[in-house]
């Protein structure tokens, strides 16, 4: 029987920018995954601080309006600063 392919294969590891401040912070990355059921949640660390982390469904990070791969700055993701 082939092996279902997992969902998320990259996720651990992987490094995101938040669109809007979350937690006081915009760069984090996934330390941990979780599958419960049909869902895979990835646990998120803040890049400056550690102490800073939650879960939320891996789904979320798809959502190009929430979440952008990788650590960008305000410039690369077309924003202004915030004033």
């Amino acid at each position: 029987m082939a092996k279902k392919k997992q969902k998320f294969p990259y996720l651990v590891g992987s490094k995101w920018t938040a669109r809007q401040k979350t937690w006081g912070w915009r760069h984090f990355q996934v330390v941990n995954r979780k599958n419960d059921g049909k869902w895979v949640f990835a646990e998120m660390v803040a890049s400056c601080d550690p102490n800073v982390r939650f879960w939320l469904n891996a789904r979320q990070l798809k959502d190009e309006n929430l979440w952008q791969a990788g650590w960008q700055t305000l410039t690369e993701m077309g924003q202004e600063r915030e004033g």
